[in-house]
């Protein structure tokens, strides 16, 4: 076999088989060259919502294709782009009125910070300071590595990397910590914002915590004047439950990123929203104060309109009593696990379910990980756990037979990797 001159992502080639060739996708469906139907059990990296190839969004980009290609967002607009941010103001958290666009979560989260800080340069307070949360995680250029937890992920990038001040994450029982660090910090007078995953940290092992955690940060924000940034670009489009994660906690950033879900998963886009204020931050007659970022894909009409067609969806079709189905469904195959010492930490937030394997080791280098992998995909299931943390994010067509099928894996790949409970 010819040996691919592709680098695929996260991938270590050394240890890793060839990929196999998806030839087509439908509904929770990826469809290889040997024909095999192999259920995408997390949404092929978290973008996929509706399903593969929804067909409303498909007709979206077809059409869009007879009248556009990329044009120059800096000269031009275009009815996409327009329809899209008024569309995305309407389901979004009030007082938030203005949309940037950029191409993925990672750029998403870049447009916050470069927001924030020019929010404040432009008003003449000196405010360089950027809080997060330990364990988080918001992409891979230079900034948003910069806002994520320091690790095997960035070590070789130490170099490039800004500074941050860091937060605990509010572990159970110890949610005041992180409050009374929050607090601590903004009392420098030097903290511009503070950038979260609501309700759930992704990559950081799909960990946990209680809406009311975040009307307390917001409440300590306001009190200090400090702007908060929602990066809902995992936890958005329904995944928590909610159309976006915020919602739940009753809280309105001043900043909030989307990506992933922005299309239904079909096309790369991202849009950061921001409040009237930090535009107007922006807008004078002094050229200096130019909001300087781009890049040469900005709201691209194809990709716009099937973030459209997306909103459409939402408008149109029974999502969030899809949203609700799977959410009952996976409470019910986490359940059978709740008490079993196979594994720790059971949990769930809307459509998104994760435990830990009881394992020699855990974190993201875990042995069993790979182990893990292997042992879904010979059976055909798209699963990629974060180390010994399994998680189940499909998309909302999946049925109730699917699930049962990947809770029954699950329970198999325990018993033959770490062996039955005694």
């Amino acid at each position: 076999m010819t040996r691919s001159p592709v680098w695929h992502p996260f991938t270590q080639h050394a240890l890793e088989p060839a990929m196999k060739k998806v030839v087509a996708t439908e509904g929770a469906y990826l469809i290889d060259d040997d024909g095999n139907r192999i259920l995408d059990a997390i949404s092929s990296w978290w973008v996929i919502t509706h399903g593969h190839r929804h067909p409303t969004i498909m007709n979206a980009i077809r059409t869009a294709t007879e009248y556009y290609d990329q044009i120059i967002f800096a000269e031009y607009t275009h009815a996409a782009a327009e329809d899209l941010a008024r569309g995305l103001i309407e389901v979004s958290p009030a007082a938030l009125e203005h949309v940037f666009y950029s191409d993925s979560g990672s750029t998403a989260v870049e447009v916050a910070l470069k927001m924030a800080l020019g929010f404040f340069h432009n008003t003449g307070l000196h405010r360089d300071r950027i809080v997060v949360m330990e364990h988080g995680y918001h992409g891979d250029t230079i900034g948003a590595m910069s806002v994520g937890e320091r690790g095997v992920f960035n070590a070789a990038y130490e170099p490039l990397l800004f500074g941050v001040d860091r937060i605990p994450f509010p572990a159970a029982g110890a949610q005041q910590n992180t409050l009374d660090a929050f607090d601590l910090a903004c009392r420098s007078g030097r903290v511009a914002a503070l950038l979260f995953e609501p309700l759930v940290l992704g990559a950081g092992g799909m960990k946990m915590f209680e809406p009311s955690l975040l009307g307390e940060l917001s409440k300590i924000a306001q009190s200090h004047g400090v702007l908060l940034i929602a990066d809902e670009v995992m936890t958005g489009w329904g995944r928590t439950g909610t159309l976006f994660a915020c919602e739940q906690a009753g809280i309105c950033p001043d900043i909030l990123c989307t990506s992933k879900g922005l299309t239904g998963g079909a096309l790369p886009l991202a849009a950061t929203l921001c409040t009237r204020e930090i535009f107007d931050a922006h807008l004078s007659t002094d050229r200096r104060k130019t909001f300087f970022h781009s890049s040469s894909y900005t709201a691209n009409p194809i990709a716009c309109a099937a973030a459209v067609a997306n909103l459409k969806i939402w408008s149109h079709e029974p999502v969030q009593a899809s949203i609700d189905r799977l959410v009952a469904l996976q409470g019910r195959g986490l359940s059978r696990f709740a008490q079993d010492p196979r594994f720790r930490n059971v949990r769930q937030s809307g459509t998104i379910a994760a435990l830990d394997m009881a394992a020699p080791t855990d974190g993201y280098l875990a042995d069993v990980g790979p182990r893990l992998r292997a042992f879904f995909r010979e059976r055909q299931l798209l699963v990629r756990p974060l180390g010994n943390v399994i998680y189940l994010m499909p998309p909302y067509c999946v049925s109730e037979a699917e699930i049962d099928r990947l809770y029954d894996a699950i329970d198999e790949a325990a018993s033959i990797l770490i062996g039955n409970p005694a």
